[in-house]
């Protein structure tokens, strides 16, 4: 386990170091991402200015939710840019076909083959929203709550790398993009910066029960804030996170499964 970790760890810092080779070009490509991520907060500052309030929720509370989003979404990026972005076109060029005869999983080296660190203006976003959200919200931290926060962000972090092996299994078996993974990948990091519940009936269900957002970010966010989500007890909120856990072992199953099917290019 520990030195799967280090070679973890060793080809991220490799890749970073490769991404930083042309120094111009990433600094623009941080600042392009600064001002993209910017631009989605712009629009809740938009909506806090516009409507004060969602339901039961404050300005300060949406900006809470919203840097949750920004960190767990962005941080998995970073560190699952491998799957997210990196494992369709193997198989469509054929370069999967030399993972196969090395000593490694093929989600490790996968997962080893990529990185984006151009997100980390986004996670500074993320980070300031945070902090902003806090404040307006006049939430008092303590050893719970904090405990409960980065539980949430690994757990949606899991979730949504899980999420996102769904676009990889399926290209084993299909060339073509899955815009339905598109949906709820992207789709929900857009839906999801706002509490689950301001949404009608069919998307509650949906990041509920299909793509848990609500279990593994809300719930906690509501706790952390005072206001419980579905009026669920305090210790749901460090329980229902797990549930990102869940989704990538299954989806990691499935993964593994989906490898059986995968036929060789012979190159």
């Amino acid at each position: 386990m520990m030195n799967t970790l280090k070679l973890y760890v060793k080809s991220m810092g490799m890749l970073i170091r490769s991404h930083m080779q042309y120094t111009s070009s990433f600094i623009m490509q941080m600042l392009a991402q600064l001002v993209m991520e910017g631009g989605e907060m712009m629009a809740v500052i938009l909506v806090v200015d516009r409507f004060g309030s969602l339901k039961q929720w404050t300005g300060g509370n949406l900006f809470f939710f919203f840097g949750m989003m920004s960190v767990s979404f962005y941080t998995t990026e970073i560190f699952g840019r491998g799957i997210t972005g990196n494992f369709p076109s193997m198989v469509r060029s054929g370069q999967l076909d030399t993972l196969l005869i090395r000593p490694r999983t093929i989600f490790f080296q996968v997962l080893c083959s990529g990185t984006d660190p151009r997100r980390i203006t986004c996670i500074a976003v993320g980070v300031a929203s945070l902090i902003m959200g806090s404040a307006m919200s006049g939430v008092v931290w303590s050893l719970p709550k904090a405990l409960a926060l980065a539980e949430s962000i690994l757990m949606s972090c899991m979730l949504i790398l899980g999420l996102f092996l769904i676009e990889a299994i399926f290209s084993i078996h299909s060339v073509k993009s899955v815009e339905l993974v598109n949906a709820i990948t992207y789709g929900g990091r857009s839906a999801c910066q706002y509490p689950i519940d301001v949404y009608p009936g069919p998307l509650k269900v949906l990041f509920t029960v299909v793509a848990p957002f609500a279990l593994t970010m809300h719930v906690p966010a509501a706790y952390i804030l005072g206001k419980p989500l579905y009026g669920w007890p305090a210790w749901t909120a460090f329980v229902t996170p797990l549930s990102g856990a869940a989704v990538l072992a299954v989806m990691i199953v499935l993964f593994n499964r989906g490898m059986r099917f995968y036929r060789s290019t012979g190159s």
